[in-house]
């Protein structure tokens, strides 16, 4: 039976599966790859579709405040989810400003980061929860791998509200389709 299997990504004792990935407590995505390698190639994409993005900002025939704003959040956005999962202080406010090259040093140095923090992650360290303060200083606690999720889906929440951003300015945003990004090759 081939199938994602996420619940919760998936975390559950030896023989519960009808698939290989039972020998051990491992989460499993579709008996291909493990959590680690999923987000990790996750990141890869999310790092080659936000430099696309900055590559048509950067060519924009006009400025797009607003578009540079929400790529700022984005990296912004990164950055403070890193430091609550190294149980760091906010360095960066939520909505910072930020210049396109500020906006390129961000986007390098978290496709680093997150290269690493992966690299040195464990399967059972992303099932582990996280506790933190959210932007309105409430309490919270979610787990590793829930915020990787929310990560990728609210960059490309952004990502696309910046497509729309430059296309009702009359220019055509750039093209950051994830099957794009494998069917190229540009992300393994």
């Amino acid at each position: 039976m081939a199938g994602l299997f996420l619940g919760r990504i998936g975390v559950a004792p030896a023989g519960s599966f009808p698939w290989p990935c039972t020998q051990s407590h491992r989460l499993c995505l579709n008996n291909v790859m493990d959590a680690i390698e999923h987000f990790t190639r996750l990141f890869a994409y999310d790092g080659w579709a936000n430099q696309e993005v900055l590559a048509g900002l950067r060519i924009a025939v006009t400025p797009l405040p607003r578009a540079l704003a929400l790529m700022a959040h984005i990296f912004s956005s990164q950055r403070l989810w890193m430091e609550r999962l190294e149980q760091r202080p906010q360095s960066l406010p939520v909505w910072p400003e930020f210049t396109i090259e500020e906006c390129d040093k961000q986007a390098a140095e978290l496709l680093a980061l997150w290269k690493n923090y992966l690299a040195n992650s464990s399967e059972a360290d992303l099932a582990e929860p996280v506790s933190y303060r959210n932007s309105k200083g409430e309490a919270w606690s979610s787990r590793k791998d829930d915020i990787l999720m929310h990560l990728i889906t609210h960059s490309a929440y952004h990502r696309g509200q910046v497509a729309a951003t430059v296309r009702a300015a009359g220019s055509t945003p750039a093209y950051t389709d994830f099957i794009h990004s494998i069917r190229q090759g540009l992300v393994k």
